[in-house]
C-alpha cells in the first residue's frame, strides 16, 4: 500500500482494462465497471483532480461520458487517442524529500483493489 502525504492529487487512470472490463465496449457492445471501482471513487477527496486516458478513437468519446457519468465515475480531464504503449510520468520531488509521482500497474480486467492505491486514512 502507498503511503501518501495530506496534499490534494492528481490521479491519472486508464479506462480500458483499469476502470472498464478491456475493449467491452466492442466484444459486448457495452462497458462493464470492473469490482472496486466504484468503491475506489467513493473514496477519493473532492479535492482531487481524475484525468483519464484511454486509447479509444474519438467517434466513442460520447457514449464513454454517458457510461462514466450513469456509474458515477467523475473525472476532470478525459482524453481519447492515445497511442497503446506505455505511459510514463515525470515529476519533480520536493525539496523536504516528498516524491510527487507514483506508479501503480495492476493485471488486466482484474478488480480495482483501493487498498493497494489509497492508505484507508484518505
Amino acid at each position: 500500500m502507498l503511503e501518501f502525504s495530506p496534499l490534494n492529487k492528481t490521479w491519472v487512470l486508464d479506462v480500458d482494462g483499469t476502470l472498464v472490463k478491456h475493449n467491452g465496449y466492442k466484444i459486448d457492445g457495452h462497458d462493464t465497471l470492473l469490482d472496486g471501482v466504484e468503491d475506489f471513487f467513493k473514496k477519493l477527496n473532492p479535492e482531487d483532480k481524475v484525468v483519464l486516458l484511454t486509447a479509444r478513437k474519438g467517434e466513442y468519446l460520447e457514449d464513454l461520458k454517458l457510461f462514466l457519468k450513469e456509474n458515477n465515475i467523475r473525472y476532470d480531464y478525459l482524453l481519447t487517442d492515445m497511442p497503446m504503449g506505455e505511459r510514463i510520468l515525470v515529476n519533480d520531488r520536493k525539496p523536504s524529500g516528498l516524491d510527487m509521482a507514483y506508479s501503480v500497474n495492476k493485471n488486466r480486467d482484474e478488480a480495482f483493489d483501493v487498498r493497494y492505491v489509497i492508505n484507508e486514512g484518505l
